[in-house]
């Protein structure tokens, strides 16, 4: 009888590889702390950091191999694994997790931004293959926009129990109101990545954050097309 052979399991991040970064951090002499790195903690951390440059699709990069992109988060995660403490609660995966998605989500935004500085007008108007969210899908012209946000934003803090009064849906559209006071630092996100930033500021499931933001996305097109047309809000 043939025996079948053996499938490679895909929990590449288990118990053990949190428990080698506990043994990791309490381990003083280096050539032990490299031997406990390499055979237990470095393939958890290439594999978390390649699978979620794919889930999420953080392809905006200046470097040609994701591998070397791999390398440099890895490199981060290195420098902060000494932060991880279970006595607080966190999971390892998910801590490691957090740190990763983070670093994507500021290095694929300042790569983004150069990459539509070097590009023209009509090769973006052209690129239909990657879909982006941007604060200013909407700007003409961009002063108007602007001016707009800063008074969208102010009636909907003012307001925000009378708009959604449900405190974990006022929690939600803060949080969501968050990214446009932040506009100037985060200006264009993957749709994944944006979900990414709300689900760690509020703890709620991504239908959730999609119902609120529909419904700020409604007042927001609706006052901002009377703005345009009439120079003032009637919020």
């Amino acid at each position: 009888m043939v025996r079948k052979r053996r499938k490679k399991s895909k929990n590449y991040f288990t118990q053990d590889t949190e428990n080698a970064i506990v043994l990791y951090n309490n381990t003083r002499d280096p050539k032990r702390r490299s031997e406990i790195y390499e055979r237990e903690i470095h393939y958890a951390f290439f594999k978390l950091t390649e699978n979620i440059i794919h889930t999420f699709k953080f392809y905006h990069t200046d470097v040609d191999n994701l591998q070397h992109l791999q390398h440099e988060i890895i490199t981060f995660l290195l420098s902060k694994i000494h932060l991880f403490n279970p006595d607080k609660g966190a999971k390892a995966y998910s801590y490691f997790g957090t740190i990763v998605k983070r670093w994507l989500i500021l290095y694929n935004t300042k790569n983004y931004n150069k990459k539509i500085k070097k590009v023209s007008t009509d090769e973006l108007l052209k690129d239909n293959s990657t879909h982006y969210y941007s604060i200013e899908d909407y700007a003409k012209p961009k002063d108007d926009l602007s001016q707009y946000i800063e008074l969208f934003i102010e009636h909907v803090s003012e307001n925000i129990l009378d708009l959604f009064p449900k405190k974990n849906d006022a929690q939600i559209a803060d949080a969501i109101l968050e990214l446009f006071r932040k506009r100037e630092v985060i200006e264009v996100f993957n749709k994944k990545a944006l979900y990414i930033y709300i689900r760690e500021m509020v703890d709620v499931k991504t239908p959730k954050i999609t119902k609120i933001a529909d419904k700020l996305h409604e007042i927001f097109k609706s006052q901002y097309i009377f703005y345009l047309e009439n120079g003032w809000c009637k919020f």
